[in-house]
């Protein structure tokens, strides 16, 4: 890390977690009103490290983290999701409350062409212990695959879909079931991606794959699936990830682009909560120069509120 690119981020602030993914960034208070230097340097780690964590950000509410979120983008509420707390993305992720299971590896919003590039994720309300989220680097994953998977990894294409086939979702409850039929696949989309993209500030190809994926194009499921389970074996090895355990007030941020994560279901009837901001993102540009393209949009029904 340069000293001049970074020269508001004293090296001894930016702790690294892990050789490939994380570090945490020690004596920021997040803010709206942050200088433009500094704001600049956290997406500089961001883009070095993949996902970077602040503790003891306790003074953010909603509004405050909505501020400092859009110093590093155009905030973009959940396609399907009509928020209704009072600000424009904020969503709430309660676990009292059903939802979609975090508890699956993913990118988020891949269902969509341009998903979101980065999320500011804020602990509310942490349990005594567990639910610890993991995050994995797509970038890495790709440079460790045989240059013969690389190259088959860039020719290959993947619908990606918020549509679900409970049949593979064994542990799925009822009011989960009902908060996907009747919210998040509110409307049904298709999207196809390439499976390498290129990042667009970095240069470095990522693996676009995680739990959105529904098939891949002009591959046989059967052949697919053998396919995908290889590649996603690569993305979630643990040396590409590293773990953070919350405490109440903390803040992680994450290269959408360059990531995947899991929010570790191990803290049972505990309250948890935590809520998530996301700043718009740009089409995905594959090896080739092809872009991503929405085949299918079907709305069902009116998005429920949430929040």
């Amino acid at each position: 890390m340069g000293e001049t690119a970074h020269n508001l981020i004293p090296r001894s602030d930016v702790v690294r977690l892990a050789v490939r993914v994380g570090a945490e960034i020690r004596n920021i208070k997040l803010s709206g009103d942050l200088p433009d230097r500094t704001i600049t340097a956290i997406n500089s780690v961001l883009l070095e490290h993949k996902v970077i964590f602040f503790r003891d950000q306790g003074h953010l509410d909603d509004v405050e983290q909505e501020s400092f979120a859009r110093r590093l983008g155009k905030l973009v509420p959940h396609p399907t999701l009509r928020v209704s707390n009072g600000t424009a993305s904020i969503l709430k992720i309660d676990s009292t409350r059903g939802g979609r299971r975090s508890d699956l590896w993913h990118t988020d919003v891949t269902f969509v062409d341009a998903y979101p590039k980065i999320a500011v994720l804020r602990g509310v309300v942490i349990p005594p212990f567990g639910g610890d989220t993991i995050w994995s680097n797509t970038a890495a994953a790709y440079l460790d695959l045989p240059l013969a998977l690389q190259r088959l990894a860039d020719q290959l294409w993947a619908v990606h879909s918020n549509a679900y086939d409970y049949t593979v979702m064994p542990r799925i409850s009822e009011v989960e079931k009902k908060f996907i039929d009747e919210v998040y696949a509110s409307t049904i989309y298709e999207t196809e991606h390439p499976v390498v993209r290129v990042h667009p500030e970095t240069g470095e190809r990522t693996l676009v794959l995680g739990d959105l994926v529904r098939r891949f194009v002009d591959i046989p499921k059967h052949d697919g699936q053998k396919l995908f389970d290889l590649l996603q074996s690569h993305i979630i090895a643990p040396e590409n990830t590293v773990r953070w355990t919350w405490k109440e007030g903390d803040v992680a941020i994450w290269d959408n682009r360059a990531t995947q994560h899991y929010a570790v279901r191990d803290y049972g009837d505990q309250h948890r909560v935590v809520h998530r901001a996301t700043i718009d993102g740009d089409v995905p540009v594959g090896v080739d120069g092809r872009c991503s393209v929405t085949r299918l949009k079907v709305t069902k029904q009116a998005p429920a509120k949430v929040g």
